[in-house]
């Protein structure tokens, strides 16, 4: 449920009331300003009434002590002013049967709204109503503080994700909410989605407005106003990042209380959270985890990319996947390159990084080139599964997928072989396409019907299978198959007699061999 707190009284909102209307109000002076908030209305007739006030008062006079003397009332109306006072009322009467054109002119060089009221008016009435209103909005933020603060304590307390306590922000203030870092990188978002996406995809505008950088024509945005309101993420005098509420609708002091809470959560869920798992992690792993499944169009997803940094415009996108890579490791050399990219885990252990590259650059040499400083850095023989080059941001998800594809099958290549570096699609061969079909029930059938003496029976031998798997991946080199099981010829061909016994197949017959083989893949394709 949203919350919303009644916004505070304006100088307009309180001309606006029943009980002032009924003194035919007039403003004479400073109509551009009657947006300004009244923190508090004060009765007073000293002419010296600017040294008690603190700001944000609405000060009620008869003018009576002013009356015949042009230079106190010029003053008056100048102290007022310095003291930031929110607007003056005069009650004509007596003292004033009309406006006073000196203060009225005193008034409008500073900028102070000054209100006249034409027939008589009981203060105290205005004033009880007014002090009344501002003492249940005071209230009401105070609540409405404490209720944010413990709701987001709560989800803190119990472990619950950055988007989680992101999505309890954006109930409370009902407009989208944007995390970056201190370059302006989206790290996270929350709200309606439509409008969020309406909010990333001006996102450089609304930069500039929001924190007041220079723009095309090198004057700097807006800054906070218009319900774009921000607050600082860090703590122990070190800065790392901002949330922005974007297009708050309630009054200001509601969007900054708001913005306060929120930065003050997310600043002790990061405390608690540690290093180990960081929000550019998360946004990437949002980011390329959405792209990967297809679940939401690629197109919806470019300006999420473009707000998180990514080059997207006339660009050439190469996906790579590493088994096993950490993205800890991925980063820095891409960093060390000096290649624009997102890096992310996705699941079952793979690591995807999206290169973004000028179009004139050679795209598969660059590949080749990170793949290969990688293993230098990390001393691993890692392969990097490349997927071809795109040109079109359309195109990606299905780069994405088939570089995870020729990930899958590089990894079932037997240890004992040498891994290249870098791995695509026209390298996994046969392998690659059983992976394609490892779930497909014809192929699920033949593989256990091709392999039914070696994987069931009361006489099973936990031995053959990998002798099998060795041989056939080998090209049916018996001398490489005893060298690496560390048994003598005559070991290995008792044991390739039994396999071929219960299998009931000739192996030097290639067709033969071929069938197991290939039954061989999907099974052990189908078990990963």
């Amino acid at each position: 449920m949203t919350t919303a707190l009644e916004p505070a009284l304006s100088v307009r909102q309180v001309l606006a009331l029943d009980r002032v209307l009924a003194g035919e109000p007039e403003v004479v002076a400073g109509a551009g300003h009657l947006d300004r908030s009244v923190r508090w209305v004060h009765v007073a007739e000293a002419a010296d009434v600017g040294v008690m006030l603190s700001g944000g008062e609405m000060v009620l006079t008869t003018g009576v002590l002013l009356a015949g003397d042009p230079d106190a009332q010029a003053e008056y109306i100048r102290s007022l002013h310095r003291a930031e006072a929110a607007a003056v009322v005069l009650g004509l009467g007596r003292a004033f049967p009309a406006p006073p054109e000196v203060m009225r002119r005193a008034a409008e060089r500073c900028g102070l709204p000054m209100v006249v009221l034409h027939r008589p008016f009981p203060f105290a009435e205005l004033t009880e109503e007014v002090q009344s209103r501002l003492v249940r909005h005071k209230f009401a933020a105070v609540s409405l503080s404490e209720a944010v603060r413990t709701a987001l304590t709560a989800l803190i307390t119990t472990g619950a994700p950055l988007q989680r306590l992101l999505d309890e922000i954006a109930v409370h203030a009902a407009c989208p909410v944007v995390v970056t870092n201190l370059a302006h990188r989206v790290l996270a978002t929350a709200g309606e989605r439509s409008a969020v996406d309406d909010v990333l995809r001006d996102w450089d505008r609304i930069a500039r407005q929001a924190w007041g950088y220079p723009g095309p024509s090198g004057t700097g945005g807006g800054g906070e106003g218009d319900g774009w309101i921000r607050a600082e993420l860090g703590g122990r005098g070190e800065r790392w990042g901002r949330i922005l509420l974007c297009g708050h609708r309630g009054d200001a002091a509601t969007g900054r209380l708001l913005a306060d809470r929120a930065a003050e959560a997310l600043v002790l869920h990061r405390m608690l959270g540690g290093p180990a798992h960081s929000w550019e992690e998360e946004s990437a792993q949002g980011l390329l985890t959405d792209l990967v499944s297809g679940v939401v169009p690629a197109r919806q997803l470019l300006p999420r990319a473009r707000a998180a940094g990514l080059p997207v415009n006339r660009r050439t996108f190469v996906p790579l996947v590493v088994r096993g890579g950490d993205p800890a490791q991925l980063d820095r050399v891409l960093r060390l390159l000096g290649l624009p990219g997102l890096v992310a885990q996705l699941a079952d252990g793979a690591t995807a990084l999206l290169l973004s590259l000028p179009r004139d650059q050679d795209a598969e040499a660059l590949a080749g080139h990170f793949a290969t400083r990688l293993r230098h850095e990390t001393g691993e023989p890692a392969t990097v599964a490349a997927a071809a080059a795109r040109t079109a941001w359309d195109d990606v998800p299905s780069g994405l997928r088939e570089a995870l594809h020729v990930a899958e099958a590089a990894a079932d290549t037997p240890a004992d072989e040498d891994r290249p570096v870098l791995v695509r699609l026209r390298d996994v061969h046969l392998r690659g396409l059983v992976r394609l079909l490892r779930d497909d029930p014809h192929v699920q059938s033949f593989a256990e019907r091709e392999l039914d003496g070696l994987l069931c029976g009361p006489r099973e031998d936990p031995r053959l299978l990998p002798v099998l798997r060795t041989y056939l991946a080998t090209g049916r080199n018996k001398s490489r198959t005893a060298q690496l099981h560390h048994v003598s010829r005559p070991a290995l061909y008792r044991r390739l007699e039994a396999i071929q016994a219960r299998l009931g197949v000739d192996l030097d017959d290639f067709e033969q061999a071929a069938s197991v083989h290939i039954a061989l893949l999907a099974h052990d394709a189908q078990r990963r």
